[in-house]
């Protein structure tokens, strides 16, 4: 258990407050879950004596015990409620004396009901008692060692009754060395040494665990601040990258059309390359800065009524030239006989499905049809995407929804990429509340499907 200072304000007396702070919402906690089964304990024994012996002093102890346990909840409900803004020494100080002295109530009533029924009993026949005991001071073991003053404080009353009981017959007759009741008071104290040694060891445990949860609490700290600078790191970068590169690729892109003269025929490949790359190149960066919204939930989503037919068909219609230069056709969905509508940010899903959309057309041969269609699923509808492609081998799952992974990762891969779009594309499908998924066999092609609520 920590000690608090004076000198409230000292780096090391905030630490020893904080310390003293999770020490006291622990011990409250288990008081607090544990309060039925103590209860019942109490309750049996108290029946049990009453049934035996005076019943006077059995209940009137146990009402005392009830007392001290309605403090205890009283004391719970405020230190639960205990919201400090900073290190607050002063409130922690006070709590700690009042399970202090709540403490020294609760054992006094419980070992004042044990010792009252070893009065009762003849000369060596305090199994009972010391039993009730045992039971009371192995519970404080196990489940008080959140503040070690209060345990301490219960375990020295609690010893001091074990003591008391052992030599009250010591005292009543006076035996030889050689005396049962010399063993039974030998015995007492080995038990008291057990009682010692498993406090000593659950005390142990629970420091260890709050160290444990310590060390992994300013690992988390450490993880936030430099997952938080390579935030800032990538999104400057790609900011200052987009700029220029904008610039770039527009330059190349009017150079390329002709737009600025004709092109010599020997620079025609070259610019061609450039040309590509640079696409590439924004791409990327502009993956990346989706990304970075989605994963520090700076991603805006404008939610409006969208018709699901309307939706496809505008996609198609934006994808179609890129689906030309592959040689590859893009199907326009059939007419359904009602309208469907789902609620959704238009930007963001048509960024789904032009991913889903240009993955199908790349990955599909020369001439093939890539179909895309829609249906009702209950409440839900179905968006599908179906080509004739290689297909995805089994156990590529979590492959085709990671971060910057690829299915071929090769350098003489068929198709580029960055490895991000559909790792996008489910976020953004989930934060729809809808799922995004595939079926696939190899050599046959790949239905990627989109299902989202309908309204």
């Amino acid at each position: 258990m920590v000690a608090i200072e004076q000198n409230d304000n000292d780096p090391a007396t905030i630490a020893r407050v904080r310390t003293l702070e999770k020490q006291l919402r622990d011990y409250v906690t288990i008081t607090r879950k544990l309060v039925w089964q103590r209860q019942a304990i109490f309750l049996a024994a108290t029946l049990l004596t009453a049934s035996y012996y005076d019943a006077a002093i059995a209940f009137t102890t146990y009402a005392a015990v009830v007392a001290t346990e309605v403090v205890d909840h009283i004391l719970a409900y405020r230190v639960d409620a205990w919201r400090p803004d900073g290190a607050d020494p002063k409130r922690a100080r006070r709590f700690l004396y009042w399970v202090l002295a709540n403490t020294l109530l609760s054992a006094l009533a419980i070992s004042t009901f044990v010792f009252s029924v070893s009065l009762q009993q003849p000369v060596g026949e305090h199994f009972t008692p010391l039993f009730f005991l045992f039971a009371a001071a192995l519970f404080a073991a196990m489940n008080n060692h959140q503040v070690v003053q209060s345990l301490i404080l219960r375990l020295v009353i609690y010893g001091a009754t074990f003591m008391g009981i052992a030599l009250l017959d010591i005292i009543r007759v006076k035996p030889s060395l050689d005396s049962v009741l010399w063993l039974h008071f030998f015995t007492t104290l080995f038990v008291l040494y057990f009682i010692i040694d498993c406090s000593y060891v659950f005390l142990q445990l629970y420091r260890a665990n709050l160290n444990h949860l310590e060390k992994l609490t300013q690992e988390h700290k450490r993880t936030k601040a430099a997952y938080k600078v390579k935030s800032e790191f990538v999104s400057t970068v790609s900011h200052e990258l987009r700029t220029p590169l904008t610039s770039i690729k527009g330059s190349l892109d009017l150079i390329n059309s002709g737009m600025l003269g004709k092109v010599p025929e020997k620079m025609e490949p070259i610019l061609a390359i450039a040309g590509r790359n640079s696409g590439r190149l924004a791409a990327l960066i502009n993956d990346i800065l989706d990304l970075q919204k989605i994963e520090s939930g700076e991603m805006n989503y404008r939610y409006e009524l969208l018709d699901v037919h309307a939706l496809l068909s505008e996609a198609i219609a934006s994808n179609q030239g890129f689906a030309e230069s592959f040689g590859v056709i893009l199907e326009d969905p059939p007419e359904m006989g009602e309208t469907l509508l789902v609620r959704g940010d238009e930007v963001r899903l048509m960024q789904v499905l032009t991913n889903i959309l240009s993955n199908a057309v790349k990955f599909s041969n020369e001439g093939e049809r890539v179909r895309v269609g829609y249906k009702r699923l209950g409440n839900r509808v179905r968006i599908s995407v179906q080509d004739v492609g290689v297909g995805i081998p089994e156990g590529a799952h979590e492959k085709v929804f990671d971060k910057f992974t690829q299915l071929d990762s090769s350098d003489q891969r068929k198709v580029g990429g960055t490895g991000l779009g559909m790792s996008i594309s489910k976020q953004i499908v989930e934060h729809h509340g809808g799922t995004i998924d595939y079926i696939s066999t190899v050599g046959q092609g790949t239905t990627f499907f989109v299902d989202l609520d309908l309204v």
